[in-house]
């Protein structure tokens, strides 16, 4: 894997974890149930894509 593509997996790791931020951040201001619900249920998806970004970079570290 090339730097640059290194690189890019680390912005993208930070870019999940600032979206889960935004996220978890949005919810305590909104007051309608079903977009509530609908955050609350794309916060696992950014979750997942974080760990298997993450899964990425600890296999390259480790070859």
């Amino acid at each position: 894997m090339t730097q640059k593509e290194l690189a890019y997996l680390e912005d993208a790791i930070g870019h999940e974890k600032t979206i889960i931020a935004i996220c978890q951040e949005s919810i305590k201001y909104l007051q309608d149930e079903s977009l509530i619900t609908f955050i609350e249920n794309e916060i696992p998806k950014h979750e997942q894509t974080k760990r298997d970004l993450m899964h990425m970079l600890e296999v390259k570290a480790n070859e």
